[in-house]
C-alpha cells in the first residue's frame, strides 16, 4: 500500500473513507464453558449480554480501583475475543490468568487480524457483517485471517478507502482531545480521571476495583484529571504545565494543528479550571 502524506490520511478518517489494519493491537481469546460469566465478574464491560457482532469497550483494574489494561471485547458467541492495544504495559493474558483458578475456560493468543473502517459513516457495500462499534471512533471491524490479509486491502481500494497508519489515527486522536492509556494515564491513575467511565457498566454487579469506583464517583473525586488543550506555539508531551509558576502537571501528548498545537496534559484536580496554564517553555494553554 503506497502510504499517503499524514494530513490526507488523517482527512480521509474525518471523512469516513479510511480503513486501518491494526498492525498495534493483540488478540486474545477466552473461551469455555465458565467464559462468559468468568470474563463478567472481572471486567467493567457487561459481557452477560454481549452478542456476536458485539463490541465493547472496558478496562480491567486492580482492588483499588487503578487501570491495569483498557482493551475492546468481542463477542464471538460462547467464546470472546480481547483486544488491546500493544504497547499497554501488561498483556491481558497474564493479567487474566492468576484469576483462572478452577474455572471451565482457557485463554490464548488469535492469528487473526483486525481491520477496522472507523467512523460511523458509509462502509464498503461489501461489508455485511462485522464487529460494531468499531475500536476507533465507532464504525465497523473485520477480523481476517492472514492469507486474506492482501485480498482485504484490495477489496478496500476498489471501494475507494484508503490505508492509514496508527500515527495518524494517534495524531486524530490528540486533536480531538481524547485520552489513552497507557499514554495519557499510566498504572497510578483513576477511570475518573479522564473519560474512562464509559467503558464502565455501573448497573452490573461486582468487578474488580467496584467499591473504589464506586467511592471515587459518590464521595468524592480523583486527585488529578486529564484535560484537552490548545497551545498557540509548538508544544510536546513531557513538558511541565505551570500555574502562575508552580508545577501542576504534565504534557502526556502533543500533535501541531494549524497555528499551534493540541495537547493532552494531566494536572492537579485544583489546577482544572485554571486560565493561567502555561507549559514550562511559557506557551499559553487554553481549553480546547
Amino acid at each position: 500500500m503506497d502510504t499517503l502524506p499524514l494530513e490526507d490520511q488523517i482527512a480521509a478518517l474525518e471523512e469516513g473513507h479510511a480503513y486501518l489494519e491494526h498492525t498495534d493491537v493483540s488478540l486474545t481469546i477466552v473461551s469455555g464453558a465458565d467464559a462468559r460469566s468468568w470474563l463478567h465478574d472481572l471486567v467493567t464491560a457487561d459481557v452477560a449480554t454481549l452478542e456476536p457482532l458485539q463490541t465493547r469497550p472496558s478496562l480491567l483494574l486492580s482492588p483499588t480501583g487503578k487501570i491495569r489494561a483498557t482493551f475492546h471485547v468481542l463477542g464471538l458467541g460462547q467464546d470472546f475475543l480481547i483486544a488491546q492495544p500493544t504497547d499497554q504495559p501488561s498483556p491481558i493474558e497474564g493479567l487474566l490468568a492468576p484469576y483462572i483458578l478452577s474455572s471451565d475456560l482457557v485463554l490464548g493468543s488469535s492469528p487473526l487480524r483486525v481491520f477496522s473502517v472507523p467512523g460511523p459513516r458509509a462502509t464498503p457495500p461489501w461489508i455485511s457483517e462485522g464487529w460494531r462499534p468499531g475500536i476507533h471512533d465507532g464504525g465497523v471491524d473485520l477480523l481476517i485471517a492472514g492469507d486474506d490479509r492482501s485480498e482485504i486491502q484490495e477489496r478496500f481500494a476498489d471501494s475507494g478507502f484508503v490505508g492509514v497508519d496508527p500515527v495518524a489515527v494517534e495524531t486524530l486522536r490528540i486533536r480531538r482531545g481524547i485520552p489513552r492509556f497507557p499514554v495519557d494515564l499510566d498504572e497510578d491513575s483513576l477511570p475518573a480521571e479522564a473519560d474512562l467511565e464509559q467503558a464502565i457498566d455501573f448497573t452490573k454487579g461486582c468487578f474488580l476495583g467496584q467499591e473504589s469506583v464506586a467511592k471515587v464517583r459518590n464521595l468524592g473525586h480523583p486527585a488529578r484529571v486529564v484535560l484537552p488543550l490548545r497551545a498557540a506555539e509548538r508544544a510536546s508531551a513531557g513538558e511541565r504545565v505551570l500555574e502562575g509558576g508552580d508545577e501542576v502537571g504534565l504534557v502526556t501528548s502533543a500533535a501541531p494543528i494549524p497555528g499551534g498545537s493540541a495537547v493532552l496534559a494531566r494536572v492537579r484536580w485544583s489546577a482544572r479550571g485554571s486560565d493561567d496554564l502555561r507549559t514550562g517553555a511559557g506557551a499559553a494553554l487554553r481549553p480546547a
